[in-house]
């Protein structure tokens, strides 16, 4: 049955008008919502913003004898979204003799204009790795590109062309946008230049990355799409189209676009040095769940927890320890544990910030000098901790035991070896080998003392262990009796 049909057998009698239009109980209480007419007309919007809206073709140079890279859209679809290329096999060839290199193409993606001087947006991961980005406009004019940046964390880049007087886009107030309201995209989805796609904001502050809180939209975008804007009814660019949720490899309904805002904060550091600088603590934080909250006095689940302490960054230095909460950074409140990076990200390097810590019951203010972020390494995993055999079991079904002196001269603290678990600590992911730390905000300092806490624990009350497991702590929260 199509729309049109089914709208026609709907049928208000006057009886059913009039009991809409009754006085009822309950209506001072009912919303009232404003009623849809039509569907918003994009062509004159098109016209306008649509000539600032760039393809981008980038090019890199290969050996002769390492085969194609494969298809262009498949190549930019797995680098984005898997992080990976078409492996090319290896060069043929006589051993010792001289490859030529050859320029092939490596991806498509799309940009915009935002001067009329040349300054193009779009992703970095469109231009990652390129040897040459060619930059076509829709009078077909082309221009080979320079790089002035490309930050990977938050996948913005900005490219320069060598021309002047080109039509370019207005950037609008991401910060403003509403779910529901009406937004287009303009890109080169599959390489097809100029292809406009339209629907809704479905979210704000989407949270997919550490650096950037994502707009989500049900817009249309595939591979080649990537950089294009997200514009709203009055022509702005509100965001840099940038992934997409899917399970099949094209648009399932969901993508995310880099808010504007935080792109233009972005490129206005890539103009000016090439890259960008943003602080960072030294720690490694957690989500605070409900029953952490509730076992710590917190009330309601808020804050980031500290699972690790860089030895010898800014947190160390500072005294802020593993197993706080921190709820607050330069006053502004820690909701999730998604907002420390944002906030310690834009904090000036070298800077003085105070950081509010929960801890045994109490706020902190810890003053902390925010150093700068460098490129993520991996960390060292340290050897497995071996249990004793000899352990003491107790009401929580946990058989721990004390630390060795090089074992606690390693931790640079006290606590206890969990030599098995079971019940209701297993079923809370303590495992044989963790360490314990803390009991309800309470440092532990050996076994004997644990089983003697633990002895006087409420069964009905939830307990919080601060547990250890390999470099990361958080956490668990079990019942003695449950």
């Amino acid at each position: 049955m199509t729309i049109s049909s089914f709208a026609s057998r709907v049928v208000l009698s006057a009886a059913l008008l009039a009991a809409f239009s009754a006085p009822t109980a309950f209506a001072a209480s009912q919303v009232s919502v404003p009623v849809v007419t039509g569907l918003p007309d994009f062509t004159d919007l098109i016209e306008r913003v649509g000539p600032a809206v760039v393809n981008i073709r980038t090019t890199e140079k290969v050996k002769l004898g390492q085969g194609s890279p494969g298809d262009e859209e498949m190549q930019e679809f797995l680098r984005r979204f898997f992080g990976q290329q078409i492996p090319r096999p290896s060069p043929r060839g006589k051993r010792g003799a001289p490859q030529q290199e050859e320029e092939v193409q490596r991806g498509v993606g799309s940009g915009f204009v935002i001067s009329n001087d040349g300054l193009v947006l779009t992703n970095a991961h469109v231009v990652e790795g390129a040897d040459e980005v060619l930059v076509t406009l829709t009078d077909r004019r082309e221009f080979k590109a320079k790089v002035l940046g490309a930050d990977k964390r938050s996948d913005v880049a900005v490219l320069k062309l060598d021309a002047t007087n080109l039509p370019y886009l207005k950037t609008g107030d991401s910060s403003k946008i509403r779910v529901g309201e009406w937004v287009i995209a303009i890109g080169s989805p599959f390489n097809l230049e100029n292809s406009v796609s339209a629907g809704i904001i479905s979210a704000k502050a989407r949270d997919t990355g550490d650096y950037l809180p994502l707009i989500q939209t049900d817009v249309a975008v595939n591979p080649g799409n990537s950089g294009g804007p997200l514009i709203n009814m009055r022509g702005e660019v509100i965001g840099i189209n940038s992934q997409i949720a899917t399970l099949s490899g094209g648009y399932n309904g969901i993508s995310f676009a880099v808010p504007i805002d935080e792109a233009m904060r972005v490129s206005d550091q890539l103009r000016k040095t090439g890259k960008v600088a943003r602080g960072r603590l030294g720690v490694q934080i957690g989500e605070v769940g409900k029953d952490v909250a509730e076992s710590l006095g917190l009330g309601k689940a808020r804050g980031a927890e500290v699972a690790l302490v860089e030895p010898g960054g800014p947190a160390d230095k500072a005294g802020i320890k593993v197993g706080d909460i921190i709820l607050k950074f330069n006053g502004v409140a820690i909701e999730r544990s998604g907002d420390l990076p944002r906030q310690v990200g834009g904090s000036a390097i070298g800077s003085r910030a105070v950081v509010t810590v929960w801890r045994k019951g109490a706020q902190l203010d810890i003053p902390v000098t925010v150093a700068q972020l460098e490129d993520e390494k991996p960390a060292a995993k340290p050897a497995p901790k071996k249990p004793k055999p000899e352990a003491v079991p107790n009401a929580l079904g946990l058989h721990v035991s004390d630390l060795s002196d090089a074992q606690r001269k390693e931790l640079k603290q006290d606590a206890v070896l969990v030599d098995s678990a079971e019940g209701v600590a297993a079923r809370a992911d303590v495992r044989p080998g963790d360490l314990i730390l803390q009991v309800n905000n309470v440092e532990v300092k050996d076994a004997k003392q644990f089983n003697a806490m633990v002895a006087k624990l409420d069964p009905k009350k939830p307990v919080a262990l601060l547990v250890r497991r390999d470099t990361v702590t958080a956490y668990r929260v079990i019942r003695p009796r449950q």
